[in-house]
């Protein structure tokens, strides 16, 4: 099995435009980028998970071909506007030989998707509905949704579970605050793939997002066999000294994570480096299931 990370940043993508932050500068000397958050996962078939307008940068730069299937995790745009891109399989493909790309997300998330894309439903997209714990229909992979909750904006908001035949398992949060409930299958998997939109856990969480700091209760709790990766990173941290604090896309922490030894909270990273050293001790510090990835765009992993 092979996961092909397309895109592992936030609504905006991180460096954001015209922000000048200390994150945002400091991604942008080092040439660094994260276009938003998409996957590839290819077992026994080839799933594309979320959609969102960077796509057909992130499928050239992977040389992606078309998938055999779609799931869209919720009817935010950063995780659907592309789907009119994967119009690039239809064109090049004989008129005779077209056959429809399954597209799978929740009766909610699909109003949404339909008011933007209805004109791709019978021409490009084969519209099928996931519904949360039943296996999605119409696949050779054992595919399972699961509720979430991303605030109010997206009720249709699902995660999903991926097991293919042989294939080590994936959980995939996409974007969440919590769950209602947490299904038995959501335990132990293979491979966790999780939100880390900040590090530290914000005063007001109003955008719904799972910080780093909460994140590490659900990787203690659900136990990931061979690894975690974070993905949906943003520059939205309060950095010491940095004047941009008071801009709109910054979240002033409510209690910063603490080094357990000394109480002193840990530093806020920068970039990709910054970040995967960070992880690197705070998974030693807190007794958490390693390895923990922080996954960046182009990165492939293979098991």
């Amino acid at each position: 099995m092979e996961i092909r990370f397309l895109g592992t940043g936030s609504a905006w993508g991180v460096p954001e435009h015209s922000c000048e932050c200390f994150i945002c500068k400091r991604m942008t000397e080092l040439g660094e980028e994260r276009t938003r958050t998409s996957f590839l996962v290819i077992g026994e078939e080839s799933i594309l998970v979320d959609c969102g307008p960077d796509v057909r940068r992130q499928m050239l730069r992977l040389a992606v071909q078309r998938p055999d299937a779609v799931l869209i995790t919720h009817e935010h745009a950063d995780h659907f506007l592309g789907l009119d891109d994967l119009l690039a399989f239809r064109r090049a493909t004989p008129r005779d030989a077209w056959t429809l790309i399954p597209v799978y997300a929740t009766e909610m998330t699909w109003a949404s998707v339909e008011a933007r894309f209805g004109y791709l439903v019978g021409s490009l997209i084969d519209k099928r509905l996931a519904v949360p714990e039943r296996p999605l229909e119409g696949l050779r992979t054992k595919v399972r949704p699961f509720k979430t909750l991303h605030g109010p904006t997206a009720p249709g908001s699902v995660g999903y579970v991926i097991e293919g035949k042989g294939d080590p398992g994936i959980v995939y949060t996409s974007d969440f605050i919590g769950l209602d409930r947490e299904p038995e299958f959501l335990f132990n998997p293979d491979i966790l793939i999780i939100q880390s939109h900040w590090l530290n856990e914000p005063e007001r969480n109003r955008p719904h997002h799972m910080s780093f700091q909460c994140a590490i209760e659900y990787i203690a709790r659900w136990r990931p066999r061979r690894a975690t990766y974070l993905v949906h990173v943003s520059a939205g941290d309060h950095v010491e000294g940095d004047s941009a604090n008071n801009s709109l896309g910054k979240w002033r922490p409510k209690a910063p994570l603490p080094e357990p030894a000394t109480g002193r909270p840990y530093p806020v990273p920068l970039c990709q480096a910054d970040w995967q050293r960070l992880v690197d001790g705070i998974a030693e510090d807190y007794g958490l299931p390693r390895p923990i990835f922080v996954a960046r765009d182009g990165m492939v992993a293979r098991f």
